[in-house]
């Protein structure tokens, strides 16, 4: 994949991908500084309600994004994952657009967490137009914090009823 080429990306359900998923992001930050080992994301990646989505070069798997449809957050992208070998190549951005388009066809928002120590990835979010929605202090490990990021088109309902004020 060279920069300014077409990204395929396509649902990944097959054992084999989900472990080189895995594979792909125990081996790189921010997993490997938080201690997330091949078995922890083998494990995120088989949850039910988790939808693996992946491009792939040659038969090698060169980005993936993990997105939860399911719960509170519905539209929470549990991770966006690119072989370091294609960073700076447009995987990355392709991969998020594309996980915002599935999940906005069914939900007004896109929540992300990202680690207090992934300054790259914090500009990269922002750029894209995600503004933060909350911290988590020590939430994975003592010393990094989790900032929760929303991508919106509104809330998940509209007015309030009749008689409720809504706070300001």
């Amino acid at each position: 994949m060279q920069a300014g080429t077409d990204i395929k990306i396509a649902r990944l359900t097959s054992p084999e991908a989900m472990r080189a998923a895995a594979r792909l992001m125990s081996s790189s930050d921010p997993w490997l500084r938080l201690g997330i080992n091949y078995a922890d994301c083998l494990k995120s990646i088989r949850t039910p309600y988790r939808e693996l989505h992946g491009t792939l070069r040659s038969g090698e798997l060169k980005g993936l994004v993990l997105i939860t449809m399911y719960g509170t957050l519905r539209g929470y992208i549990q991770a966006l994952c690119v072989s370091p070998g294609c960073r700076g190549e447009g995987v990355g951005k392709a991969l998020l657009l594309y996980a915002e388009k599935r999940i906005f066809r069914e939900s007004p928002n896109v929540f992300l967490c990202v680690s207090s120590f992934n300054s790259g990835a914090i500009r990269f979010y922002r750029r894209l137009g995600y503004k933060r929605a909350g911290l988590l202090k020590d939430f994975v490990i003592s010393g990094s914090d989790e900032i929760l990021m929303r991508k919106t088109r509104g809330p998940l309902r509209g007015p309030a009823p009749r008689g409720i004020k809504r706070k300001q």
